[in-house]
């Protein structure tokens, strides 16, 4: 048996003892993203949801099963799968090791710029210029800001409530934005595709999901669920900030979907466009500007699950 391991950022070899140990069987190891011709089994990717993301292309040409080992300073998509602790990762990885029938297939978000990003006042923020995948949220409005603000804090304190100690001031912040989401109806080719609007008003966000949690543990989209073939889609309308601030809490027990002012519903297909370009983030990590397009890609991982 052939295995992989990606150490993502604070992640060192001392991470991956506990799975080359006490296993039934000699596994062959290697250290980083094996290429195509390697013939690997099994990927174990320790980090967090930043790291899952920057390596999902390269993951889903390799078509092989990935395990995800919670390393990171947010690990919304491993809770997602029923990994909270190494420990669940090290007895999904001895399963498979044995009988390898703990493999699952699950959707990604894909989003695509609809029209070149303008330049950013960050020169490190690298604008994509085709489609990015995401495993677990991705956004626009106050939640991109707030992702945009929690990853300049320290490490541990992103790990560590990081993203609500964020969000509290920016709320008082941000000012709603003209929103514009349409969806698409089903057609065999894009030539058949009627654009049908669902929202457009003054928005504070807008988050596209393929898994419920996203900010280290809020259940932004708790009825998402990721082999559904669908992104659970949650829109905030403008309200003032009072209000806005008094709604957070409810959020981490996914209650916000009763009240007024959220919107929330489901779709493969869809364009984003705003009235001025704002950020678009995706499991955390800066993605490019609106307008956008974001699709669903069916059963595109593989994944080892407990």
């Amino acid at each position: 048996m052939r295995a992989a391991a990606i150490l993502g950022l604070g992640c060192s070899l001392k991470d991956l003892k506990p799975f080359q140990a006490d296993t039934s069987r000699a596994i062959d190891w290697r250290v980083g993203l094996p290429a195509a011709s390697d013939h690997a089994d099994v990927v174990l990717l320790f980090g967090g949801d930043g790291t899952i993301h920057r390596h999902l292309g390269q993951l889903v040409k390799l078509s092989l099963p990935v395990l995800v080992v919670p390393a990171g300073s947010g690990n919304d998509f491993a809770r997602a799968l029923g990994i909270r602790r190494t420990s669940d990762s090290l007895a999904a990885f001895r399963r498979f090791c044995g009988a390898r029938n703990n493999v699952k297939a699950i959707d990604l978000g894909l989003v695509t710029p609809l029209a070149s990003s303008p330049a950013t006042p960050e020169p490190s923020r690298d604008a994509i210029t085709g489609p990015r995948y995401f495993c677990s949220v991705a956004g626009v409005g106050l939640d991109a800001e707030v992702a945009r603000r929690a990853n300049h804090l320290p490490r541990w304190l992103r790990g560590n409530g990081g993203y609500a100690v964020t969000l509290a001031p920016t709320i008082f912040r941000f000012a709603a934005f003209r929103l514009k989401i349409q969806t698409a109806d089903n057609a065999s080719n894009d030539a058949d595709v009627i654009w049908t609007t669902r929202s457009d008003q003054p928005t504070i966000l807008a988050a596209f999901a393929n898994s419920p949690v996203y900010g280290g543990g809020m259940k932004i989209a708790p009825r998402a669920q990721m082999d559904d073939g669908a992104l659970d889609v949650c829109v905030v309308k403008g309200v003032n900030p009072f209000k806005l601030f008094c709604m957070f809490p409810t959020v981490y027990f996914g209650r916000h979907l009763r009240i007024r002012e959220v919107e929330y519903f489901q779709a493969s297909r869809l364009q984003v466009e705003t009235e001025h370009p704002l950020d678009v983030y995706a499991d955390g990590e800066y993605v490019c500007q609106t307008p956008i397009e974001v699709d669903v890609a069916k059963a595109a991982l593989r994944v080892v699950i407990p």
